[in-house]
């Protein structure tokens, strides 16, 4: 399980102040909080961090190379425009991540980069999922469009990758309805029982849920394919086979960087794969609460097609909350249901696929004000009814009793 620490970086002060700082990334990862508290922040500096430990271990870059102080702030934060976060001054920005394979940490404006010895590590498909998304679905031609998110970019990259995949119509998940692509016209159809329309022009939610379901279908299902072809971790000794094999061409002055850079493409081919850590923003976005839990539901299955798979998602849903509940009370009951009929009943509310164990997920809440995150508490392995979501919730229905004392006054 890798972690991240994170003190004084944009909305993010005091950071989490329990476990000595350390925010756990778990199977599913949650951030809740306000507009402006760092729930993204957050999700990015995962991304980022685990990205380099990614390129550390494939040998793409040394830690020489990461350790420019210019390399952090002007490419890796640029990539998710979070390089006008760093605090300086009486604040000094701390970041610290912990992977499996290296141990990273950014202190003073100086990255400093330490390998962990005889590890196991699995090789990730990194994919963050931008609240941008829908975006991309709504006009008709993206790919001229000059996009200046280079998330944005790389996700639009996948979604054209899994259209390209498509084989026949897809079934969503929502709505009863078909996903049909016209690859001669590059055109995605929504089809009903009685009706076909363009995803241009269909509505909110089906373009910002379709391409978040194709992408993650896509990738999580591809490196399900790439485990199944070497089902072991990648081992200490491979990373050292790796990182010779990296040298050797990095060395070879006869190779201009084109031809390094198809050498290292090729090297890396042989090294699978084997999880896909999915980070979305607002998954919930434009979803009506039925749909949103199908969303989930969909989520949490291709989460579960590997062990090294991850779930990191921000969202400002009280449902989303309630329905990780439903998911974790399902998994309980999975192990206890003997008679078809009841496993039956279980799968109509929860699919059997689709369920977690309350160990394996975690709920941080950020909040604005104070800069602070703490982690939601839990009952018997299940998410507290009493996190930020459900207590404005809460204040509605005491603004709204007010306002009958008020008409009772009038009276």
């Amino acid at each position: 399980m890798s972690k991240i620490k994170i003190k004084n970086f944009g909305p993010i002060k005091g950071g989490y102040l329990e476990n000595n700082g350390w925010i756990d990334v778990k199977k599913i990862t949650v951030f809740i909080g306000n507009q402006g508290s760092g729930k993204s922040t957050v999700a990015k500096l995962i991304s980022t961090f685990t990205w380099i430990e990614k390129a550390l271990v494939r040998g793409d870059y040394d830690n020489k190379w990461f350790s420019r102080k210019s390399k952090l702030k002007n490419q890796f934060l640029n990539y998710h425009r979070l390089e006008n976060y760093l605090l300086s001054n009486k604040r000094q920005t701390e970041i610290e991540y912990d992977g499996n394979a290296y141990h990273i940490k950014f202190e003073n404006e100086t990255l400093s980069i330490s390998e962990k010895k005889n590890v196991a590590y699995e090789l990730p498909q990194i994919m963050y999922v931008p609240a941008e998304r829908n975006f991309i679905t709504y006009v008709k031609s993206p790919k001229e469009l000059k996009l200046s998110s280079d998330s944005l970019k790389e996700f639009l990259t996948e979604f054209d990758n899994a259209k390209d995949a498509m084989k026949g119509t897809v079934k969503l998940p929502i709505n009863n309805v078909d996903l049909e692509y016209d690859k001669l016209n590059d055109i995605l159809n929504i089809k009903g029982e009685d009706y076909k329309v363009r995803l241009t022009e269909s509505s909110s939610g089906f373009q910002s849920f379709v391409p978040l379901y194709l992408v993650s279908e896509y990738l999580s299902k591809g490196t399900k394919a790439s485990s199944l072809e070497d089902l072991n971790s990648m081992t200490s000794e491979e990373i050292e086979r790796f990182k010779t094999l990296a040298a050797e061409i990095y060395l070879n002055e006869n190779l201009t960087a084109e031809q390094r850079r198809a050498a290292l493409s090729a090297i890396s081919s042989r090294f699978n794969k084997t999880c896909f850590v999915n980070i979305v923003e607002e998954p919930e976005q434009n979803l009506f609460p039925s749909s949103q839990q199908r969303m989930l539901n969909s989520l949490i299955e291709f989460n579960n097609l590997n062990e090294g798979n991850k779930l990191i998602m921000t969202t400002h849903s009280p449902y989303l909350i309630n329905y990780l509940t439903l998911a974790v009370e399902a998994e309980k009951l999975k192990e206890k249901v003997n008679t078809s009929e009841l496993k039956t009943r279980l799968n109509k509310i929860v699919p059997l696929n689709s369920t977690t164990s309350g160990d394996n997920m975690v709920i941080y809440q950020l909040d604005e004000i104070s800069g602070n995150i703490e982690k939601l508490k839990t009952y018997k392995g299940l998410p507290s009814d009493k996190n930020y979501l459900n207590k404005g919730l809460e204040e509605s229905n005491g603004l709204f009793s007010e306002l009958l004392d008020i008409e009772d006054l009038c009276q």
